[in-house]
């Protein structure tokens, strides 16, 4: 499987049309790229970009899922051909998701996979940060986050569950800002998460990375025959592809990790976004090539997968979950296993 094979679309006013069962994408009638449609699983639009009608039936035809995102990278509308999934597998999803006990603890393994998973994040921290009273505080923080991995069998019902899984996010959130460099942090100084619009540097890069993964697990469920709108501890709303949200929990941290990164490195900068009336805070320009950039390398990094004992591209690993959860359905494995990482 590629895993290159989302072209990304971010220069403003370009215009995607067919050309002999060829993408070409142009700017100001100038040509800038040929991609042939058997190498692109999805393409994804940002911003004010153009398709031609014939391109739209095409990639439909070719099972070619074509996303549309607005120019800060939230979605915005997805464009698909016929449901081609497993019509038994999802008659058992339906079914399952209407059982308290086996939604509760399908839900309870997404919620302890991303506490788990950012723990990791601040124990790596806490071992890199230079100052001794920084990395004492992020061990502590790490601590809190043990903590509630070992209340999480104590919650009987969704609503306890949600609230351990927010207290969780908030000691986390509040402990990444320590994880910047020194120098970065007037800059990139985070105030708890804010979504809809992101109000800081910080919210903003994770907000448009987080837009990309969410793509990215709901195309691994799609494949595996989910439906991405039918999920567990995200509740059901229309237009919410509630599955996706739930799955993208055990992979949050591969963002945060990345967006530490850009900014520690000074691959991002305060010149690269745009303050908007209101408060709103958006990455803007290059910037956002650069992130999508950086977030197509991380994918193709090679990883051990726990259960599968063997090296595999990070980027599968939404759809490896994908499969499991599936399997969990059908009643092949008992409990869903998350993703960990190491």
């Amino acid at each position: 499987m590629q895993l290159l094979n989302t072209l990304y679309v971010t220069t403003p006013d370009s215009y995607l049309h067919l050309d002999n069962d060829t993408l070409r994408v142009e700017v100001d009638h100038d040509t800038r790229l040929r991609v042939p449609l058997h190498h692109l699983g999805a393409i994804v639009c940002l911003g004010n970009i153009r398709l031609s009608t014939p391109l739209m039936h095409r990639v439909a035809d070719a099972g070619i899922s074509l996303v549309m995102l607005d120019g800060n990278g939230r979605f915005k509308a997805r464009l698909e051909g016929p449901v081609s999934g497993n019509v038994l597998l999802r008659s058992a999803q339906f079914e399952r998701a209407r059982e308290a006990d086996f939604t509760l603890t399908v839900a309870r393994n997404f919620v302890a996979g991303k506490i788990r998973n950012s723990r990791q994040v601040l124990l790596r921290g806490a071992r890199e940060a230079k100052d001794a009273a920084e990395a004492s505080q992020i061990a502590r923080t790490a601590k809190d986050l043990a903590a509630s991995l070992r209340a999480l069998p104590t919650a009987t019902d969704l609503d306890t569950l949600r609230g351990l899984e927010g207290e969780a996010a908030r000691q986390y959130f509040g402990a990444l800002n320590l994880l910047l460099r020194k120098d970065m942090r007037d800059t990139f100084q985070m105030n708890g998460r804010s979504r809809r619009p992101p109000r800081d540097r910080f919210n903003a890069v994770l907000s448009f990375l987080y837009s990309m993964l969410m793509n990215d697990c709901r195309s691994a469920l799609e494949a595996a025959g989910l439906d991405p709108q039918v999920g567990f501890l995200h509740a059901l709303r229309p237009g919410r592809a509630a599955l996706a949200l739930d799955l993208m929990e055990e992979f949050r941290h591969l963002a945060d990790r990345l967006a530490l990164t850009l900014i520690n490195r000074g691959q991002i900068n305060a010149d690269d976004f745009e303050h908007r009336e209101g408060g709103a805070v958006m990455l803007e320009g290059d910037a956002r090539k650069t992130v999508v950039v950086a977030w197509q390398e991380r994918k193709q990094e090679q990883i051990t997968h726990t259960l599968l004992a063997q090296p595999v591209a990070l980027g599968l690993i939404p759809l490896v979950q994908a499969r499991l959860l599936a399997r969990t359905l059908r009643g092949e494995i008992t409990d869903y296993p998350p993703y960990l990482t190491r």
